[in-house]
This record gives C-alpha cells, structure tokens and sequence, in this order.
C-alpha cells in the first residue's frame, strides 16, 4: 500500500463549531490523521511518501474557478474586514436559498462566505486553503500511481472531502478528494471509473458532480438523511439524471443498523460495482459507521473493518483510498488501517 500523505493538514486547526444550536470544539482535528499514521508506522503497512502539487487547473477539472478564487483568498479577505479576526475562525451566517440568487457574487465578505457554504459547522482558517490544496495533491497522486501500476494507494489527508460541491464547503470538507482522483483517473486514460463511499453521511458534493454523468459511476452506503447529515441528498430514489441515468446508487440505512445489515448493503454496491466494470475503484474511506463515534449510530467494530477491506479486495480492481469522516480519535487509527490490511491481505 503507497500512502501519500498531507504533511500540512495540522495547518487547518478548527476551533469551535456549531453543532445542534450550541458551540462546540471541532470534532474533526488534526489528531484525527496523526492518529492513522502513526497506526501505519506501527504495522509497516507499506511506503508512506510526499506528494508532488498539482496545478490548480487540475482543481478546476472538478471545481468552479470562482469557488478556487475565494477559498485561495478567504483568509485575507477576512482579515481585511478586521485585524482581530486572525484569532477567530470565519463561519458563514447567510445564505442564498430558494428564490434567492447565487450567480451574482457579492462583494461583502459574509456573503460570499454564505454563498460559498452549505452549513455553520465547517469553520475556515488561516491554513485551511494550505491543508486542502496538499490534500488534493494526495487524492491526484494517489489516483496516478494507480496509472503507473500501484494495485492500491491511500490518500491520507484531512480535511475530508466528500461533502464538498462543485462551488461550496460544508461537512468539514472545502475540495472533493475522491471526485478529484476519479477525475484523474479519467483524465489519465481510464474509461469508466466507480466511486464506494461508505462513510456514515452520504457523499453530497460527490453525488452532485457526477449525477448527469456515465462515465463515473457513485455508491454509497450512509445513514438516512431524513434524520442524518447532510439531510438533503442521499435518497435511494436518487439514481442519477440524463446520461447518468441508473449510475447513482444509494444505500440509506436507518439510525442503529447492525453489522450484519450494514454488510449486506455493502454487498449489494460492491455487485453493483462490479457490474458496471470499471477500470479503477476510487473509495471514499470514512469509519464513522464505528459503534464508538461520537457522531454516528452504526454498530461496526474494529475487527469488522478487515472485512471491509478484503470485500474490496475481491473486486480485483486499482483502489485508491481516500481518507474521509471518522471521530473516534482514540480508534481512528485502527479502523482505518484494518481496512487497507485486510484488503492487502486478502487471499
């Protein structure tokens, strides 16, 4: 397993959230990938290397450039309103829903930070545009290791990704890693690609990328939103639009599902997957579905996420892994490396 790792994610450090009504610290820290390379050095699970950057027009293969100019420049602008905002973190409080316009841009800060937002929970620092652009760098250079001859590759990186849209952040997440690799992928001379996300919330921003599209085909296996972040996408009757008609797959499962249920989910995207024949397997690699997380109610233990890994194993395809949500900081490192071993080990 070749791991690429982001260096500089510690530089996006959130200081509070708000989370049900109330500010809280950040459940998604930097403790989080530390915790999984340190796992990973203790079991010598493979090379663990610096990526190279990439250019920002590989960025804009899958984000707008209007999205990539505010990110790049958020932090000044926000500075720019008053000096003493270099001790806050900048969290949006407007935004242009429904019959309201997006197309125009404003010029005031705290509505391009609305605009540009799908939540209040996502908080944007000084290194967040740093610790996002390294991460991307991973997710494209763990994708074209895979073009090199790599079976499989990890992008361990944080902030997450999936979450993130075409044009906006939210989910904790501001660049789609895992959109970005399958694109690469693509780009790279791949005819068909296929995203599995099996993180606990669906992969909105994700979905959305390449819901009208055939040449990508998205899984996931997540909690209902009727009762679970991101709440508004995520639906089974979700199953792609035009071209991409039949190439969105969704598998909600309700609050306290057991791991045997879960698998049986995970079963049924990995057929799917393996239907649609693709040439590379990009999986969005969230272990929030463990019974510990704090923000999470499946029922997944530790040992469970070898099984995980050697399912995917078995569809005999170049992985990518890309590092996603998971909260038990404590068993971060663990689960997630349980997963890239027993997909290595699998016979």
């Amino acid at each position: 397993m070749l791991t690429f790792y982001n260096e500089l994610h510690g530089q996006h450090r959130g200081r509070f959230e708000m989370f049900r009504g109330a500010m809280v610290p950040c459940f998604e820290t930097p403790e989080r990938a530390d915790m999984v390379v340190a796992e990973l050095g203790r079991r010598n699970l493979g090379r663990i290397v610096t990526p190279h950057g990439v250019p920002l027009t590989s960025l804009e293969r899958i984000h707008t450039p209007r999205y990539l100019h505010f990110l790049r420049h958020a932090w000044h602008d926000w500075l720019a309103l008053d000096p003493d905002n270099a001790g806050k973190d900048a969290l949006p409080s407007v935004w242009p829903v429904r019959t309201l316009r997006s197309d125009i841009e404003p010029d005031n800060f705290t509505a391009k930070l609305g605009l540009y937002s799908m939540d209040n929970g996502t908080p944007l620092t000084a290194g967040t545009w740093t610790a996002a652009k390294t991460g991307a760098d991973c997710a494209v250079n763990a994708a074209h290791a895979l073009r090199l001859g790599e079976r499989a590759t990890f992008a361990l990186t944080r902030p997450p990704g999936h979450h993130a849209g075409s044009d906006f952040f939210g989910g904790y997440c501001f660049l789609n890693n895992a959109a970005l690799a399958a694109q690469h992928l693509l780009d790279d001379g791949a005819r068909k690609v296929a995203i599995l996300d099996i993180d606990y919330h669906h992969g909105n921003g994700t979905q959305s990328i390449f819901y009208t599209r055939d040449d990508v085909l998205f899984a996931s296996v997540h909690a209902d939103p009727r009762s679970e972040y991101p709440f508004y996408l995520g639906h089974a009757d979700e199953t792609g639009s035009g071209a991409g008609l039949g190439y969105n797959v969704n598998l909600p499962l309700p609050a306290g599902t057991s791991a045997a249920s879960w698998f049986a989910a995970l079963e049924t995207a990995c057929l799917r997957i393996a239907m649609y024949a693709p040439d590379a397997l990009v999986v969005s690699l969230g272990v929030d579905t463990f019974a510990g997380d704090p923000l999470s109610h499946f029922c997944l233990q530790s040992g469970d996420y070898l099984r995980v890994g050697e399912r995917l194993a078995h569809l005999n395809l170049p992985t990518a892994f890309i590092l996603e949500g998971g909260y038990a900081v404590k068993e971060i490192g663990i689960n997630v490396v349980n997963v890239l071993e027993g997909f290595e080990t699998a016979e």
